[in-house]
């Protein structure tokens, strides 16, 4: 359990990282500067969904709603692995899982 909790931990902080600059290089597409506008930004310019038409504030509050949502499923998956090792995880889930 602890190996999966740390390299989910390591997985997480990864993905968080700015992938054009990050220290393992995975810039191998020549870009030079990062046109992420926060780390964890992985928009390419193909798909926008009103993103750029919003305000900072709400852009903000859209992105708290999100960090909040990683840590809530985080911390379900964090649960479920725990009851896995109690062995009361039938207990939680309906039947049919």
């Amino acid at each position: 359990v602890w190996a999966q909790m740390i390299g989910t931990w390591t997985m997480m902080e990864a993905a968080n990282q700015d992938q054009y600059a990050a220290p393992w290089g995975t810039n191998q597409n020549a870009m030079g500067d990062s046109p992420a506008e926060f780390k964890g930004d992985f928009r390419n310019g193909a798909l926008d969904f009103g993103w750029d038409k919003l305000s900072d504030d709400s852009k903000m509050r859209k992105r708290a709603i999100e960090l909040n949502n990683g840590r809530a499923a985080q911390m379900g998956i964090l649960g479920l692995m725990v009851h896995e090792k109690l062995g009361n995880v039938d207990n939680l889930l309906p039947p049919h899982f």
